[in-house]
């Protein structure tokens, strides 16, 4: 989502081998959805979702704009990924480590709703279909349902107010939130700081984690 309140289609991953179109059915207009086994987001589905999101908003080097991710170092240290930024006028800004839970625009304005919305829209068809379970196969019509619901100007203009990130606010934090924070708690105070794996393959990653990033995408007011 970006500033002025405009979202891009989702992108989903789900957890088989085989993509079937079906999948797709009554999702949101311009959805992407790729598959595989673990569920989770790997190098190449990753670079997946970074073209989704660069042919949706069509930066370019006159007219750029610019991606806020959270800060895991596999964001600032992809080379292929910087590159692809680069040449397409995106500009990638990743938050500091220890405050995604005050400045990831997604997870302090979007995510509540949504999830609120997924989980009603979930209850509503168990209701009407009694003795049935939701598979994949209804993921898109149930996503998307709650996506347009929970997609509003107001989640995104107050996330982006609320994180200080627009309009600009360098005063959001307050003074006992710069306090120093002990090594013990470094692990538990914020969940996409360097403890969690990577999210990309690589030849030293074991597991990767789930991607959750917000993006500041098309051409108004630009942070």
């Amino acid at each position: 989502m970006n500033a002025a309140g405009h979202f891009l289609p989702p992108f989903l991953v789900f957890s088989r081998v085989n993509m079937k179109a079906e999948l797709l059915d009554a999702a949101r207009n311009g959805s992407l959805a790729i598959c595989h086994k673990s569920g989770w987001i790997q190098n190449e589905s990753f670079f997946q979702w970074c073209h989704h999101i660069l042919s949706n908003v069509k930066p370019t080097k006159d007219d750029p704009v610019i991606l806020v991710l959270d800060g895991h170092y596999s964001h600032t240290r992809n080379v292929e990924l910087l590159e692809l930024a680069r040449v397409n006028g995106a500009h990638i800004v990743c938050l500091p480590l220890h405050c995604t839970h005050k400045m990831q625009l997604l997870g302090v304005a979007f995510m509540l709703p949504f999830k609120t919305y997924y989980a009603q829209a979930i209850e509503q068809w168990l209701k009407q279909n009694a003795g049935r379970v939701v598979t994949h196969y209804q993921v898109g019509v149930l996503l998307g349902e709650a996506f347009n619901k929970a997609a509003s100007v107001s989640v995104a203009t107050n996330g982006f107010r609320k994180t200080g990130l627009y309009p600009c606010n360098r005063h959001i934090f307050s003074d006992f939130e710069f306090q120093e924070i002990s090594p013990n708690t470094h692990e538990s105070s914020d969940h996409s700081s360097e403890a969690l794996p990577n999210r990309l393959d690589d030849a030293n990653t074991s597991q990767p984690r789930p991607g959750s990033s917000s993006i500041n995408e098309p051409k108004t007011p630009q942070n």
